[in-house]
């Protein structure tokens, strides 16, 4: 099989296409072969040494993918060759309490991803496509689409009448879009540029605040909600955004903590959080029964994933370069040797 991997981190050169034996699925394992890969933030930040949690150079990357079984070790009984599938972005959080080893079981941080042509992996840490989707869109769901549904669904799920904001226009913002609409919601957008600021309103976003015209974005947002503030802020900007958002949020609202694209960090001034009366909750991506209730919502729903781009295997490296870019709406995905 081919399958890529990072012999050092620092560069995306550093990225490179290898000959490898193909895997055996032992009892209990299901052997998938890759047809789509999607990109997330994280997948960078291991490389520019941005990750707040250990990772090592040598792995396959990527966390995200969706394929087909092609064989079955002993034992399994949930799939048979030929089911659709895509892998759970915690391959040992089933449920309820995160488990101790949720880093050492880290996809391209501290074990082998999904960038491969084929893959053995547990079948309890994969899970049934959603119907209609193609692998493509079906590969995007296991870490921003299921960060944004945790995002929406914690301690006080959105509902019809709430406000949402969310931050930019990559992966999991745009999900949580898509989610929050879906169940009536009203979203709010911050984004820097005019082109993506008229693709989300197309999306269904009520308005749009550009954060470089508007540096306390946070105090617009507010004004846009008659004063009160949002019910939801999707957090992904972090210690570089995270002070507007805590003038964003609506006294006893929640801010959902997720991602760290911002690289400054000027700190939390605890008067404003302490003030805000809100409740700053931590999202890591979600449980494998959090995935399983998203693929539900998505088949019931109709939603489908926005993709900005899908390359070629060949050209991972180049997908890599794009999402680094930042111009990207939605999604950049690799399309697995399988699909070529």
């Amino acid at each position: 099989m081919q399958a890529y991997r990072f012999d050092s981190f620092g560069s995306l050169d550093e990225l490179r296409l290898r000959d490898e034996p193909d895997p055996v699925p032992e009892r209990g394992e299901v052997l998938v072969r890759v047809h789509a890969v999607s990109l997330n933030f994280r997948d960078l930040a291991m490389v520019r040494g941005r990750y707040p949690r250990p990772c090592y150079p040598g792995l396959i990357p990527t966390s995200d993918a969706a394929g087909e079984v092609v064989a079955v070790g002993d034992g399994v009984r949930a799939y048979k060759p030929g089911d659709r599938v895509m892998g759970a972005f915690h391959p040992r959080w089933f449920g309820g309490d995160m488990p101790a080893t949720i880093a050492a079981d880290s996809y391209g941080a501290e074990s082998d991803g999904w960038l491969t042509e084929l893959k053995a992996v547990s079948q309890e840490a994969i899970v049934p496509l959603p119907d209609g989707l193609t692998y493509e869109e079906a590969a995007t769901l296991p870490c921003a689409g299921l960060t944004a549904w945790s995002a929406l669904t914690g301690r006080t799920p959105i509902r019809a009448g709430h406000t949402v904001l969310i931050q930019g226009s990559g992966g999991v913002s745009v999900f949580a879009l898509q989610l929050a609409r879906a169940v009536g919601a009203t979203v709010i957008a911050t984004s820097s540029s005019d082109r993506k600021a008229k693709q989300l309103m197309e999306m269904g976003a009520s308005a749009v605040v550009n954060y470089v015209d508007e540096p306390q974005w946070g105090k617009a947002v507010r004004a846009l909600t008659g004063g009160r503030g949002v019910d939801r802020v999707v957090e992904v900007g972090g210690p570089g955004t995270i002070a507007q958002s805590l003038r964003a949020v609506a006294l006893g609202g929640e801010i959902a903590s997720i991602g760290f694209l911002s690289t400054e960090n000027p700190g939390i001034d605890f008067f404003a959080m302490k003030m805000s009366g809100a409740s700053i909750t931590n999202i890591t991506v979600g449980d494998r029964a959090g995935l399983i209730e998203l693929t539900r919502a998505v088949t019931m729903s109709g939603l489908r994933p926005v993709i900005d781009r899908v390359f070629p295997f060949e050209a991972a490296r180049e997908a890599f370069t794009h999402l680094e870019s930042g111009a990207h709406m939605g999604k950049v995905v690799i399309r697995g040797l399988a699909a070529a």
